[in-house]
């Protein structure tokens, strides 16, 4: 890939960071993605997390499969080894993926024991390390997704720290989690929760690194939130549980909102419409129905219908040979709730 060629990826992918979904384990897989890419045709979207040892040691490749109309979508990596992480992340770039991100916030015990995750924010030289090996390895955006801290380091220390060390290894862009992480005493569940939010330290954070593209991460609850912090100053937003669960209240409007396009989708029900072939798709090669539709319960939240076509999705689909008039009778009580 030529130079030119490269910043004007780069400088597409940027953009799209304006507005991202987060890589969120056991949710944002591939069926995920492009559901929400019906939905929003501009933001970028995050696989979940994906080892370095299970790709370069486990050869565990099907993990990076998905689909081109997913574009522009990233690959999160987890891993602290710079050589194997370069692997993994040549291997990503390979596949077509459009940004590398190495996972530096994700607290769960697992993820402690492999000394990856959150527990980095420990070790920010190695951190360094493994991007600098990434960047020399691809020419895609090598990027961090972070926490303010850990434990009980003092995140006005610890963070500008931190990005020093990665921006100084190459790294141009990083997602803040504004929440500490705590490794000892609460639950991956309970950090997301617990800690409170210090959005005005990651506000400083893009004054101490003007050229640093940063996007802030945790709360976010709406898009008109997410506009908020654009208008701050700020580079971009990243959206998780509340895109997740409202995926057509954060997503549908982001289009236009955020990126000044029209917008991707008309309604809910189109939505489903246009996911029928590739559900079809996925049951011919012998895939499971709720193996999508886990990730579409939410399309219709806070509309009428919403409870009925969660119960009939939730009590069918994950029946042997549940199939697509599972899903039309779903949205066939969807239309009847809203007639009456």
């Amino acid at each position: 890939m030529g130079y030119l060629h490269r910043m004007l990826k780069s400088a597409r992918i940027s953009d799209a960071a304006r507005l991202s979904v987060a890589p969120m384990m056991d949710w944002t897989d591939r069926h995920c993605r492009f559901f929400h890419r019906l939905i929003s045709g501009q933001a970028l979207l995050y696989t979940e997390m994906v080892t370095a040892p299970a790709l370069v040691r486990g050869n565990a490749l099907h993990l990076l499969d998905f689909n081109d109309e997913e574009h522009p979508v990233a690959l999160q990596l987890g891993g602290s080894e710079p050589r194997e992480l370069a692997v993994a992340a040549k291997l990503g770039a390979e596949r077509g993926y459009d940004e590398i991100n190495l996972n530096c916030g994700c607290p769960s015990d697992r993820v402690q024991s492999g000394t990856f995750g959150a527990i980095l924010m420990k070790s920010p030289a190695l951190v360094a390390d493994c991007v600098r090996a990434m960047r020399d390895a691809v020419d895609i955006d090598v990027t961090v997704k972070c926490r303010i801290g850990v434990d009980d380091q003092d995140p006005e220390e610890v963070l500008p720290e931190f990005l020093s060390q990665i921006v100084a290894a190459g790294c141009e862009r990083v997602t803040i989690h504004a929440r500490k992480a705590w490794l000892q005493g609460l639950s991956p569940k309970e950090n997301r929760d617990i800690p409170p939010l210090d959005y005005d330290l990651v506000q400083r954070m893009k004054m101490l690194f003007p050229n640093l593209h940063i996007s802030i991460n945790g709360g976010v609850e709406s898009i008109e939130d997410a506009v908020h912090f654009l208008e701050s100053g700020l580079d971009g937003v990243m959206v998780g549980r509340a895109a997740y669960h409202r995926p057509w209240d954060m997503l549908a409007q982001a289009d236009a909102s955020v990126f000044g396009a029209a917008s991707a989708a008309q309604g809910p029900s189109d939505i489903v419409a246009t996911m029928m072939p590739y559900i079809e798709t996925h049951l011919r090669e012998g895939g499971r129905l709720h193996q999508i539709t886990r990730h579409m319960l939410g399309l219709f939240h806070g509309r009428p219908g919403a409870r009925q076509w969660r119960r009939v999705l939730s009590e069918n689909a994950t029946a042997d040979g549940a199939g697509l008039e599972v899903v039309e009778r779903a949205l066939l009580a969807v239309e009847t709730a809203q007639a009456a």
